[in-house]
């Protein structure tokens, strides 16, 4: 098997300069493996990449990401926009349609670019889409959203990010005084209680609105070319993100895939996180190969 060349390139796309990673496999006849995330960027997913060396892989930095940057880094990004930057991305591969592996927010992009853009990926493996806007208590879990992002704004990254923290531990649909309940404290996390004045953060600024928020279209899901399917964790289906791509895969009229681990099942030390990547690639691969 011949070895992947890793090389770095950048991308110009309105309002953004996008920096992508190609590990690529000349001898292989397999598509290219999109392995994307958001807004974790490309060093969140290298142990995953490590697992498809036999075939050309591309991890990315969303804009507003690491070393992708925006025009405006305290405006939000949008799924669409995602979904365009991730359009022409694999335009410049010039090597589509791809497959595509996308995880959490990611995979709510994912999802954007198969409604608008079925000709560019040949399977789709979304995995944990936080689609709040499809779940039965969405708008309790949208306003949580918004909460969060309106902490941000007045008393920045820390008490934001215990906030978040709270909002993913929940377990199953948020209840009525959801948000009425004591905020949590950020040294409880680790977190500083300080404002350092920054309001350009990629989750609790850029996305976390838009993300959660975003209205899918089922309609144009189900009629698309592309093979769709939906990955939950099996340790973290009653969170806010499994349940999200449980509702997204009932939309679809599909059942969901169990994957491994939770929502960051794919993790191999990255961020200081530790999955069960080893098993998460194997279920991916059989996946990717139609099985199971």
């Amino acid at each position: 098997m011949t070895a992947t060349v890793l090389t770095t390139h950048t991308l110009d796309v309105p309002g953004a300069t996008l920096t992508y990673d190609l590990r690529r496999n000349e001898e292989s006849t397999l598509p290219p493996l999109l392995i994307i995330g958001s807004p974790m960027g490309a060093a969140g997913f290298v142990t995953l990449a490590g697992h498809f060396a036999d075939r050309t892989v591309v991890t990315y930095d969303p804009r507003g990401v690491e070393r992708s940057t925006k025009a405006d880094p305290t405006a939000e990004s949008t799924p669409d926009e995602h979904a365009d930057d991730l359009h022409r991305i694999i335009g410049a591969l010039r090597a589509g349609p791809v497959d595509l592996f996308a995880s959490s927010g990611g995979a709510v992009n994912a999802l954007a670019l198969v409604a608008t853009h079925p000709e560019d990926v040949r399977t789709l493996v979304a995995h944990e889409p936080p689609a709040a806007s499809a779940l039965p208590d969405a708008d309790m879990a949208v306003a949580a959203c918004r909460d969060i992002q309106e902490t941000y704004h007045r008393g920045g990254f820390g008490p934001a990010m215990a906030k978040f923290i709270g909002l993913v531990s929940a377990q199953g649909p948020l209840p009525a005084d959801y948000l009425h309940r004591p905020a949590p404290d950020p040294a409880m996390f680790g977190l500083p209680a300080g404002d350092d004045g920054a309001r350009t953060d990629p989750l609790l600024q850029q996305n976390i609105v838009t993300c959660n928020a975003y209205e899918h279209d089922f309609d144009a899901l189900r009629a698309a070319s592309t093979r769709v399917v939906i990955g939950v964790g099996t340790t973290s289906a009653d969170g806010l993100a499994g349940r999200g791509g449980l509702a997204v895969a009932e939309r679809l009229g599909i059942p969901a895939v169990t994957f491994p681990g939770g929502h960051d099942g794919f993790l191999g030390g990255e961020y200081g996180g530790m999955g069960e990547p080893d098993a998460f690639a194997k279920t991916l691969r059989e996946v990717l190969a139609g099985e199971g």
